[in-house]
């Protein structure tokens, strides 16, 4: 089978996921059986692109980096991403633009579109999944298409597919982790003698926090994630408010220098656990040990510790963000989905 692919957003994640294609094509032929084109890109800041019978990603890629564009591009079109879903009707829709914590748009508007039209669909974007998860897996349900979204909590590391497959049959007790790699570099370089506004400046001229860093100290971007693993692997129907939240912004470096010399580190700790017949999410700043795994997860690298009944506690560990790494998420959804195709 020749899969036709449709990608909603040209920024890092999107571009990522493309040169991953592009690179690999013939190793995912050989290694998977998996043959793909690229009909479509949707961007309306960048430029839209559609061709029914394959974009060149390699000629895009480099337009890219030269231009910043692809309006020049032969294949542009004018079409709005909704009208671009309906049109090319693509096997799989990878949805990558910029996620909202309060309405999910746009992307909750892009994915319904594309389940509903019959397309699969695997995601990077947080917002449409803390907020409508269950809505979106009825449609898929619906179409008798697939909705993944491994990349939304870990980026590129695997967790969701972890815990909801491999996982399957032990009973998750609690999940506990690092899941912004903004705040750990923050923490890090305070213990290294960084004052926080100082950590703050070097972890936005590196790229790991924005212009406006609020979603990421304030604890909003773990908040986010840890609604998602509740409703997941809890089966809660917790939304992001219902999450307890304390950020990073009042800790000083006389703190972190403390705990250290306690031989303990300062993390945010997204967590949620079981308590009676609750569950309970929340993102604080804990005294992990340095004996703990956690303990010495340092720099922009995220952490994930869950406890489960078979398995008592397994950790993970890697990238919580990257263009390849979350496109590698991203392509991981799509060769699940071949696989169960396939099967």
């Amino acid at each position: 089978m020749l899969w036709k692919i449709g990608i909603i957003g040209f920024g890092n994640v999107g571009q990522g996921l493309a040169h991953i294609l592009n690179r690999k094509k013939e190793i995912l032929k050989r290694r998977y059986d998996f043959e793909f084109i690229v009909s479509f890109i949707a961007d309306p800041v960048r430029g839209s692109l559609y061709n029914e019978e394959g974009l060149d990603l390699d000629a895009i890629l480099k337009e890219m980096a030269q231009k910043g564009s692809l309006k020049n591009r032969p294949e542009f079109t004018d079409k709005g991403t909704l009208e671009l879903i309906e049109l090319a009707k693509a096997d799989i829709v990878a949805e990558a633009t910029i996620t909202n914590l309060e309405t999910g748009e746009p992307g909750l508007s892009h994915i319904r579109k594309a389940l509903s039209v019959g397309s699969h669909v695997v995601t990077s974007n947080k917002g449409p999944i803390a907020l409508a998860v269950d809505e979106l897996e009825q449609i898929a349900k619906n179409n008798n298409v697939y909705l993944r979204y491994e990349a939304v909590v870990l980026s590129g590391t695997p967790c969701i597919n972890m815990v909801m497959e491999c996982m399957s049959g032990c009973d998750v007790k609690s999940v506990a982790g690092i899941v912004n790699g903004t705040t750990n570099f923050i923490l890090s370089k305070m213990e290294e003698g960084y004052d926080y506004p100082e950590a703050l400046v070097e972890a936005q001229k590196l790229g790991y926090a924005e212009a406006d860093p609020t979603s990421d100290v304030e604890g909003w971007d773990s908040a986010v994630k840890a609604a998602i693993m509740a409703n997941l692997f809890f089966g809660a129907k917790i939304k992001i408010t219902d999450v307890s939240r304390q950020g990073i912004t009042k800790i000083t470096r006389e703190d972190v220098l403390k705990a250290k010399n306690e031989g303990k580190r300062i993390k945010l700790i997204a967590e949620v656990k079981r308590q009676g017949n609750d569950v309970i999410a929340s993102v604080s700043p804990h005294l992990i040990p340095m004996t703990h795994p956690l303990g010495n997860v340092m720099g922009p690298t995220n952490a994930l510790t869950i406890a489960t009944d078979h398995l008592g506690e397994v950790t993970i560990i890697g990238p919580g963000a990257g263009r390849i790494e979350t496109g590698q998420a991203l392509l991981s959804d799509m060769l699940a989905i071949h696989r169960f195709k396939n099967a």
